[in-house]
């Protein structure tokens, strides 16, 4: 009789608190994730200028002033989008907008090696044409450097303090809306702390 019991509930527990995890994330907002870098350092790394090769940048070239860290690629139609509002923030605020460009999966059998000449050409184009928010852009291929912020996609933009911590991770466009509600008071208070 016990067992019957148990294998009466067991599956009806089982059911109900699946029906309570597909419930929560039906309504949980996908850019609400919170980061795992939150208040830590940016991981150490070493990537090129996406411009000019022979030029490197470290983790040191992210410090010294409040910083916006934002992973974009020309491919992206969102990233296109928000390059004009971001253009603006530099323009109004003297903010410092530093991209990371994230290139789609280059498959070296069937697509050959990445075409750097025509990327940079792509890209200059499309800054020219939508507007150029970056002091300098970083080549991220083999995205380590994204996969250590723990960067899903594009665009991801992280709000990096003077002194190379992470104090806040947006994924998704940055646009009127976003600034005002979720990082322009952040980035007043850490421009202000400088």
């Amino acid at each position: 009789m016990q067992l019957r019991k148990i294998a009466f509930i067991l599956p009806l527990l089982t059911f109900a608190i699946v029906s309570v995890y597909l419930y929560s994330a039906l309504y949980s907002d996908p850019r609400a994730k919170e980061s795992s870098l939150l208040n830590r350092t940016v991981p150490d790394f070493q990537l090129n200028d996406l411009m000019d090769p022979t030029r490197q940048y470290k983790v040191k070239d992210l410090k010294g002033e409040v910083t916006l860290l934002n992973i974009w690629g020309v491919w992206c139609t969102t990233c296109k989008a928000e390059l004009g509002f971001l253009t603006k923030l530099k323009e109004e605020l003297g903010l410092r907008i530093i991209g990371i460009y994230y290139p789609l999966d280059v498959d070296p059998d069937l697509d050959g090696p990445l075409d750097l000449a025509k990327l940079t050409n792509n890209v200059d184009k499309t800054l020219k044409a939508y507007g150029n928010p970056y002091q300098f852009n970083m080549l991220d291929i083999e995205h380590q450097l994204s996969f250590d912020l723990g960067v899903t996609g594009a665009p991801e933009t992280f709000v990096i303090d003077k002194h190379g911590v992470v104090r806040a991770h947006h994924m998704g466009d940055i646009n009127p809306r976003v600034w005002q509600i979720k990082l322009a008071a952040l980035v007043q208070q850490l421009k202000e702390e400088e």
